[in-house]
């Protein structure tokens, strides 16, 4: 792969962290009408279902124009399984967490995916664990404690349930990365996303209909939210993040990722009024450094 071709990469999974970095903030907005974390999935992947359906059509097209051999089934179910896991699981888990925790400590939690990574790697024999995964793991969530500790005296039950919900998001998330490396070479990653989110939005809309008994009424200013969300922090960062990935190596995504927390606290301080602490300080520096000495081990 040339230099060129990595750096285009790096510059992809930036944009597409940082935009994906303003997802919480949209939801946190949206939580201000009194909706519920499905009716705001479900609405987010109407919204976002148009795009993914017609850029995966266009790259079908265009594996037939260069003709690429038909993909086989079990390539295409595990892309509907990472959709499901990556994009529907951990979904559920985060915008649910949402409505307990701050934004910030949201990102922080979310962040700790790639520990999980290392973890379920090992678990399934495909990874093993080295002493600079178990020391950035002990320092990400060294960071992690000193901002949870500091939230749940205010937040108290809601910090602890919000905190468990997200890192089921990032479990399922971490799942999603095992999965999509294995299938991402097979499919490129335009049909690829298109796939998996594809799958993510059937099973988002069918939750709705199912827990919301066919409801889907919400009011225009949540709409207009949804849709931001769906465009700004969903369509457009999951295509960048793995074109990126195509291009680059998932330590180098993971490294450049960090730019993530940073955007979300600053959003959240400017936009929702959240306070940054001493304490958040000072375990977001941890969460970086943690994270980034895995990422770096990783890749040596």
């Amino acid at each position: 792969m040339s230099s060129k071709s990595r750096y285009i990469g790096y510059a992809l999974s930036a944009c597409g962290a940082a935009l994906f970095s303003t997802k919480a903030i949209f939801i946190k907005l949206a939580y201000q009408d009194r909706v519920d974390a499905a009716l705001m999935l479900a609405w987010r992947m109407i919204f976002a279902l148009p795009f993914y359906l017609a850029i995966g059509w266009w790259a079908v097209q265009r594996r037939r124009a260069e003709g690429a051999p038909p993909v086989e089934a079990r390539t295409i179910a595990l892309a509907c399984a990472t959709g499901f896991l990556g994009y529907y699981a951990a979904s559920q888990f985060d915008f649910a967490g949402l409505q307990y925790i701050s934004a910030q400590l949201e990102r922080l939690v979310l962040f700790t995916y790639p520990v999980f990574i290392m973890l379920l790697g090992a678990a399934f024999g495909s990874a093993r664990i080295t002493p600079t995964g178990l020391a950035s793991a002990a320092i990400t969530y060294a960071g992690l404690a000193f901002v949870f500790t500091a939230d749940l005296p205010e937040g108290g039950r809601d910090t602890v349930w919000g905190t468990l919900l997200v890192l089921g998001a990032a479990l399922s998330f971490a799942a999603h990365h095992l999965l999509a490396k294995r299938v991402l070479p097979a499919l490129g990653s335009a049909l690829f996303t298109s796939i998996a989110l594809a799958t993510a939005s059937f099973f988002c809309i069918l939750h709705q209909a199912i827990a919301g008994q066919g409801d889907f009424s919400a009011p225009s200013r949540f709409l207009w939210l949804t849709a931001g969300c769906a465009v700004v922090a969903t369509v457009l960062p999951t295509f960048l993040i793995n074109a990126g990935l195509a291009r680059s190596s998932p330590q180098s995504v993971a490294m450049i990722s960090t730019v993530s927390p940073l955007v979300t606290i600053a959003l959240a301080v400017a936009i929702l009024g959240e306070t940054f602490t001493l304490a958040d300080a000072v375990g977001s520096t941890l969460v970086l450094i943690g994270v980034g000495l895995f990422t770096w081990g990783e890749g040596r």
